[in-house]
């Protein structure tokens, strides 16, 4: 196993040390330890594509693991501060955004199984990069807002939600961006 495979082994073990440190509400600044495993988890996202592409270590199974990695990682963070047991640090109305992000996720992947089972491989497009790298900020200020003063938290608080919303906004158009640039996938 190569280490771009490892680091993803990581991200996907760090997954529930980023909730249970989460939910571990009587640990002083809870949230922004869970921030810390969610930003280093992120970053393992981009160490190991950096990784297997500058030293030609893409493997098959690194092409399964990372994608089902990263989704399962901002899915997870998303739900969890959504649910109102859990504090709610994304407000009710952002359970929109958050189904748009999970609708988007399962559609490219279903379209990225249908393009495999006709020998297309479909390469991830630079606006879900962007994408990629906006939920995991907005997810990362969320986090942290949550845990600083009352002042602050606002200003916080405004900055995710708008960063949450751009998230949204750039879902929506790198899934249609997907799909439209290779819709001969759905042909035949």
């Amino acid at each position: 196993m190569n280490l771009p495979n490892k680091l993803t082994l990581i991200r996907i073990a760090l997954i529930p040390v980023f909730v249970a440190f989460f939910y571990l509400t009587m640990i002083p600044y809870n949230y922004v330890i869970s921030a810390g495993v969610f930003a280093l988890a992120a970053f393992t996202d981009f160490l190991d594509g950096y990784i297997a592409r500058k030293y030609n270590l893409v493997t098959n199974l690194g092409k399964f693991l990372d994608p089902i990695a990263d989704k399962v990682l901002v899915s997870t963070a998303l739900i969890i501060m959504l649910l109102p047991f859990s504090g709610a640090i994304l407000p009710w109305y952002c359970g929109i955004g958050v189904a748009i992000i999970l609708a988007r996720e399962l559609v490219v992947s279903g379209f990225r199984m249908v393009a495999a089972s006709k020998g297309l491989v479909l390469a991830a497009e630079k606006s879900g990069k962007i994408k990629t790298t906006v939920q995991d900020l907005a997810i990362l200020v969320l986090l942290v807002g949550a845990s600083v003063m009352p002042g602050l938290y606002t200003i916080f608080n405004i900055v995710g939600l708008v960063a949450f919303g751009l998230a949204v906004i750039l879902t929506i158009y790198s899934g249609l961006e997907c799909i439209l640039k290779n819709k001969e996938v759905l042909k035949g």
